[in-house]
């Protein structure tokens, strides 16, 4: 029983984590969405790491990609690098409380004891 409530927090904190990352995309797409002046490149290709990126120039378009979750930069040469909109450390923890829900819920059913036969009560019954 424990193991399952475990495994369901484990799952929820993963869902919640990935929902943040997921605000940080929708905040990107908003802010490219708006265009007019200084709209290309997006704004969001602008830099990588906190640093003004010399790729910026050859940004054509973008992509999102959602497992992992990223906002992809494409490039005039048909390559691409993926701008630092995620956080860093949003995919790898929700990849990891996603295995120990799964973990959790695996060893939660190895160890849960068999239901008893239909029927029979229990003592005192």
């Amino acid at each position: 029983m424990v193991l399952r409530k475990l495994a369901g927090a484990a799952g929820l904190a993963a869902f919640a984590l990935y929902l943040w990352g997921l605000l940080h995309i929708m905040g990107a797409l908003l802010e490219v969405g708006d265009g007019g002046t200084g709209s290309a490149p997006p704004a969001p290709c602008r830099t990588v790491d906190g640093q003004y990126d010399e790729r910026t120039s050859n940004v054509i378009s973008y992509s999102v990609d959602y497992v992992p979750l990223r906002f992809v930069c494409e490039t005039k040469d048909g390559g691409g690098f993926v701008s630092d909109t995620v956080p860093g450390y949003v995919n790898p923890v929700v990849g990891a409380l996603v295995l120990a829900a799964l973990g959790c819920w695996v060893a939660g059913l190895v160890v849960a004891e068999p239901p008893g036969p239909r029927g029979v009560r229990g003592p005192g019954g």
